[in-house]
């Protein structure tokens, strides 16, 4: 699988590409990334920032507007896939990179959209990929910061030269503070669920969530 030469990697917010997989991206440099992200193009800061990062993980991508009030009020599915499809160069993907359907902590809705939307759209079959990965972390219900879960499919532990230049990328690139949220986040190892069919999705999630 670790041959698959064209990966889109989609989130929700400029930062989770190098939270959650930018490790994974440094790693597998030779790949053909894609990255997007669905909120924050207004956001000048946040939005220039986010394309200096993707250049950096020597990736190409766009970055969407949708809403990211901190009310968290739901999104319709076909908005979030709307953005998803015009934001993506291609319909068709060797691995397909996103949000669980269960988000990587507790709890952010626009995570959860995201996935579902991606999930939803495969089914539909607007979008192709021979597997598609989620993120694989979890914060115990609020008890400590996202960790990889490490029964995943696939589990990481990164290299210390790798895990160095991701936080750079958080604390430089980004500019979040070393005691803040995000670089105390900043995870050490990556996890993934690994799926080649969509009927599998939800029931291996909800299984495995009920384990945790």
């Amino acid at each position: 699988m670790w041959n698959f030469k064209n990966r889109a990697l989609i989130v929700a917010h400029p930062d989770d590409e190098t939270l959650w997989a930018g490790g994974t991206v440094l790693i597998n440099p030779s790949a053909n990334w894609e990255i997007i992200s669905l909120c924050r193009k207004n956001d000048k800061d946040r939005s220039s920032k986010f394309f200096k990062v993707i250049k950096e993980l020597n990736a190409v991508g766009d970055i969407g507007d949708l809403d990211d009030g901190i009310e968290q009020l739901p999104l319709e599915i076909r908005e979030v896939e709307q953005v998803i499809l015009s934001l993506l160069k291609k319909r068709e993907y060797d691995i397909i990179i996103t949000h669980s359907i269960k988000g990587e902590y507790m709890r952010h809705k626009r995570h959860e959209e995201t996935g579902n939307a991606v999930l939803s759209l495969i089914e539909k079959g607007k979008l192709i990929a021979k597997e598609l990965w989620m993120f694989a972390y979890e914060d115990g219900e609020k008890k400590y910061y996202p960790r990889a879960i490490d029964n995943a499919d696939v589990y990481t532990m990164l290299p210390e030269e790798i895990w160095n230049k991701k936080f750079k990328i958080i604390t430089d690139k980004y500019g979040f503070p070393s005691e803040g949220w995000e670089a105390k986040t900043t995870p050490k190892a990556e996890a993934f669920w690994c799926f080649k069919s969509v009927s599998e999705v939800r029931e291996k999630l909800v299984s495995r969530s009920k384990e945790l």
